[in-house]
């Protein structure tokens, strides 16, 4: 392989000389050029370990004797036996009071979202002991707090809905939702343990904030059922029938069912704002839902308020978590429904564990492994399926609370556990008299803190496209369903992926005077194009989908290049010189490019030139039968400026020397 390679100081370029341009022999320049050998398995071993372990969570195990490796593999399997050994009573302090701080959101939250989810709410207070205790030993989070989450809930309760009535079937619909988290479980234990944790990368920041925004809006619409006292309410999840809804049964409104619906949100939402506020005010919206329920529950006894109108929760079971195995379905003509359902809650509610988790991580500076994350979260939806519980993960508002009440370690979960069984045990007929007004207004203000206007005004300010995709996710969640509009977002997302791959971004660069620097003309007002040549860069992976694009978008540089814009005049250029440097990978189809390439620019009378292909890219242009003569007369640089040197001085050899 013949190649030039050059160097020049930045006043060279902008003169055109070549003062300092080196000739290198064949053999020299195969040194230079040609990139360390390694084997086919080292290869393959270095792209499995970049894909499924790009954290190298191994490396703790290297240089270690073999009691050593088994003592670090049960510590990685099992977090708390990391911190467990040194854990002491000053961290139990702090523990305790954040675990009952978080306890007392929890159990109304608890209520509220098994509610939400159209499941009896004492399956919400299940889900609020077990599952954390089960995380305690297996996660790795110190502020995630974990239970019932309101967009899991939702869009459960909207999914299952659509074939089985819960009123109508109760029985079979409790059946549903376990087995569509046993399903979640597994799925997302999955993930963790074959390391495809990528996977939930597909749920983009502008999907989940448009997403979330709808979905906010279509469970505050929902709670007018409970907030005006509404018996008959539509179960669909869309926002026609559900105001529709709201205005055709104005004859069931009840005055004391607003009344008390608006002082208590009113009272909720003011908790809300001082405490966003003031953080160190933490603990007034972290027990006001508690204090909501107590103070309700009183007034409704005292005033015997279902006698005016306000419903109450009414009378529940009493006693820890009854097993469930036995109500798990894995036949029958809802598999393929529990299947879908598990799928499209575990996603969500890992995204929106590992996204708090590596949230509050980073203002602790300590790390989270999203995989090991997948696993606990997975295994304790699995153990919760058979325990009575329903899709749980790390919620945003209660790891918040938790994390400002000054939570140390997991055992701030436990703790919360132990105050869920309590109240299990023996606070449970208190409830009896809590009215739902109270559960809405709850809900209500959970899931208002899922509207973040600032992001959406940040993404329109960045990207055009992705506001597109989170005004998708909005509106399909507001007008059409939950689950559709999550698709059809994710959807547009996938499309915008499939565009940038087959239509990857091409650049005409120039030099910057007094500077051996080429830059996008685009961007660069000072960028100047050095006569004779067409600098063009390509800016993505070189594959089968985009081969033919890029030869013609190539082609139709060269013939808008040529003619100026001005006089109408044609600009003659003698080298193309293509930037490499932006290029990670290539396929087969990508390196015949380069010589359908070189034969075009042939018969326009154009040389073609590569300037440095990096990495794979090198790697398999060398190998190739095809690209070997591209290479082999000169026509392969390391930079642009050494190209652009070493190229002039070979047009000014031949324009001196005698015709």
């Amino acid at each position: 392989m013949n190649m030039t390679l050059s160097t020049m100081e930045p006043d060279d370029v902008s003169s055109g000389t070549n003062s300092h341009c080196v000739e290198i022999t064949p053999v020299e320049a195969q040194k230079v050029a040609q990139p360390p050998h390694r084997s086919t398995l080292q290869k393959l071993k270095t792209r499995l370990k970049e894909t499924f372990f790009p954290d190298d969570p191994f490396r703790q195990f290297k240089g270690q004797t073999f009691n050593s490796k088994w003592i670090l593999a049960a510590q990685y399997i099992f977090p708390i036996l990391q911190w467990g050994p040194n854990y002491s009573f000053r961290l139990f302090k702090s523990d305790i009071i954040s675990g009952l701080t978080i306890a007392s959101l929890a159990i109304p939250q608890g209520i509220s979202y098994a509610k939400l989810a159209s499941l009896p709410p004492i399956v919400g207070l299940y889900s609020s002991f077990v599952p954390p205790l089960v995380y305690a030993v297996l996660g790795s989070s110190r502020d995630l707090a974990v239970g019932p989450v309101s967009i899991a809930s939702l869009v459960l309760g909207s999914m299952l809905r659509q074939e089985v009535s819960p009123s109508h079937d109760p029985v079979l619909y409790l059946q549903l939702a376990f087995t569509s988290t046993f399903f979640a479980g597994v799925l997302q234990a999955s993930l963790g343990l074959l390391r495809l944790g990528f996977i939930i990368d597909f749920l983009s920041k502008a999907t989940l904030i448009g997403f979330m925004a709808g979905a906010a809006i279509i469970v505050s619409l929902q709670q007018l059922k409970g907030l005006l006292g509404i018996t008959h309410f539509t179960k669909q999840m869309s926002l026609v029938p559900v105001v529709s809804s709201v205005f055709h049964r104005s004859d069931e409104w009840s005055w004391q069912t607003i009344l008390m619906g608006v002082c208590f949100l009113t009272f909720l939402l003011l908790a809300r704002y001082i405490s966003m506020r003031k953080p160190k005010l933490y603990w007034i919206s972290a027990g006001a839902p508690l204090a909501s329920v107590i103070l309700s529950t009183i007034l409704v006894f005292a005033f015997k308020g279902q006698r005016h109108g306000i419903s109450i929760i009414g009378k529940l079971q009493e006693g820890l978590n009854p097993p469930s195995w036995n109500m798990l379905r894995f036949h029958g003509t809802h598999l393929g429904l529990v299947i879908k359902t598990g799928f499209v809650t575990a996603i969500l509610s890992l995204t929106e564990g590992i996204a708090v988790g590596r949230t509050f991580a980073a203002l602790r500076n300590y790390q989270v492994d999203g995989n090991k994350e997948m696993m606990a979260i997975g295994i304790m939806n699995i153990i919760g399926s058979a325990t009575s519980c329903y899709v749980t993960t790390g919620a945003f508002s209660r790891s918040a609370v938790n994390h400002n009440a000054g939570a140390k370690t997991a055992v701030s979960n436990i703790v919360m556990a132990v105050t869920v069984m309590v109240t299990l045990l023996f606070l449970m007929p208190l409830f009896q008299y809590t009215p739902n007004v109270v559960l809405a207004a709850i809900i209500i203000t959970a899931v208002v803190g899922l509207i973040d206007i600032p992001a959406a005004y940040n993404i329109w300010k960045i990207d055009k496209f992705d506001f597109i995709v989170l005004l998708s996710a909005f509106f399909g969640v507001v007008f059409i369903s939950v689950q559709e509009g999550l698709a059809i977002a994710i959807g547009i997302s996938i499309f915008k992926i499939l565009l940038q791959v087959t239509r990857p971004k091409t650049v005409i660069l120039g030099n910057i005077p007094g500077t051996d620097i080429y830059r996008n003309v685009d961007h660069y007002k000072e960028a100047l194009s050095i006569p004779g040549f067409l600098v063009f860069g390509i800016e993505a992976p070189i594959n089968f989908t985009n081969t033919t694009y890029l030869k013609e978008r190539t082609l139709r540089w060269i013939e808008e290049f040529q003619e100026d814009k001005v006089g109408k005049k044609k600009s003659s250029i003698k080298f193309l010189i293509l930037d490499l440097s932006g290029v990670s990978s290539i396929d087969t189809t990508g390196v015949s490019l380069f010589k359908d390439l070189k034969k075009a620019l042939e018969n326009r009378g154009i040389q073609l030139v590569l300037v440095n292909p990096v990495g794979e890219l090198m790697e398999k242009l060398q190998r190739s039968e095809e690209a070997r003569d591209l290479m082999a007369h000169g026509t392969l640089y390391l930079t642009i400026g050494e190209a652009v040197a070493g190229l002039s001085s070979t047009l000014k050899a031949q324009s001196s020397s005698p015709v």
